[in-house]
């Protein structure tokens, strides 16, 4: 990885497991975001644009803090290298748990006027940082994060008690997840509800809204810009070859067309979402227990979705919905018929 020598301004790199202490910056792109090339080779032109005013500041935190080195995704990866590009957005989640600090910069934040602080009152939700997929994970991923608004003030960080109640409340995720930076074991939580996070989401890249995801379910896939949503159905292809959590399939076509989702035809028939917004309602979605349910072994195949599993009927004065429902009851279902077979979803 490329790391910024907060000192000097020079880049250095470094095997990822053998990298030293460093700050990372998440913030939103803007029009004048400066390339490795251009920041190997600055000049004045490069020193103008908006760009480099991130990643100045950014270093200026970080020597302030004795970090002797930053990273900044605008020029610490060589975008015209596929394999490192490849790398990057796959180490993703990684670069961001593994800095000694996050610097959030959410340049629509407004500082020091009573706008600013009605703003700061209604949860934020109006910044353009809460709406793109990437700071997705750099919220997530970091162990601490501190905010700053337009005029890179600092307004709080991650670890605040009353600022994680309100980011809670405004992305859906649990407080126990934001405090530990990812410590708690993403894995325990239901895909749906992980996919519920991103629900609210944009991408610039049709592909990017797959590929911002990969830290938070804690797998791999090659980058092939070009296949459109193809990405995301690769996405939820290799989720279900290291995961037995059916909630997967939980997702629901909206009755009257989204923006950028087709409403549901009938005629159509799919197996997997093509968007999380098809999630939106199962952010509170968690994992039926009983000892009667093993988890089903999946296999794709040409055909679709094959596995072996054992249906139960629910009482339906236990169940206050149909995917991810809790109950206190221990008797809550009879044993069906063993059956395998293929899945088919209209």
């Amino acid at each position: 990885m490329w790391l910024i020598d907060t000192e000097t301004l020079a880049l250095q790199h470094f095997v990822f497991e053998k990298a030293p202490r460093y700050a990372i910056l998440s913030h939103t792109w803007g029009d004048q975001e400066v390339s490795l090339a251009e920041f190997q080779h600055l000049d004045d032109a490069t020193k103008a644009k908006a760009g480099f005013s991130k990643i100045e500041k950014t270093c200026w935190l970080a020597k302030q803090e004795g970090i002797r080195y930053a990273w900044v995704d605008t020029c610490c990866i060589d975008k015209s290298s596929s394999a490192e590009l490849s790398e990057s957005i796959n180490s993703m989640f990684a670069y961001y748990h593994n800095s000694t600090i996050c610097y959030a910069y959410i340049f629509d934040w407004p500082t020091d006027t009573r706008e600013a602080a009605i703003i700061s009152n209604r949860d934020l939700s109006q910044c353009r940082w809460f709406t793109r997929g990437w700071t997705l994970q750099e919220l997530i991923a970091p162990r601490e994060v501190r905010f700053y608004d337009a005029t890179w003030t600092p307004r709080g960080h991650k670890s605040d008690p009353s600022l994680v109640f309100r980011l809670s409340i405004l992305t859906g995720i649990p407080i126990e997840v934001l405090q530990t930076g990812g410590g708690v074991s993403l894995s325990g939580i239901p895909v749906a509800q992980r996919m519920s996070w991103a629900s609210g989401r944009e991408t610039t890249r049709t592909e990017d809204m797959a590929y911002c995801l990969l830290g938070i379910f804690q797998i791999n896939i090659p980058l092939l810009y070009g296949e459109g949503q193809g990405a995301f159905r690769r996405l939820q292809e290799e989720i279900i070859r290291s995961s037995t959590d059916l909630s997967i399939f939980a997702w629901k076509e909206p009755s009257s067309g989204w923006p950028g989702i087709r409403p549901f035809r009938p005629s159509v028939s799919r197996i997997f979402a093509n968007h999380p917004r098809l999630f939106t309602d199962l952010g509170r979605c968690s994992l039926l227990k009983s000892p009667l349910f093993s988890p089903p072994e999946i296999t794709a195949t040409n055909r679709g979705l094959r596995f072996h599993g054992r249906f139960f009927e629910l009482p339906k004065s236990r169940v206050s919905s149909f995917a991810g429902s809790r109950t206190e009851s221990n008797d809550l279902c009879s044993s069906r018929d063993i059956f395998s077979g293929f899945v088919v979803c209209y």
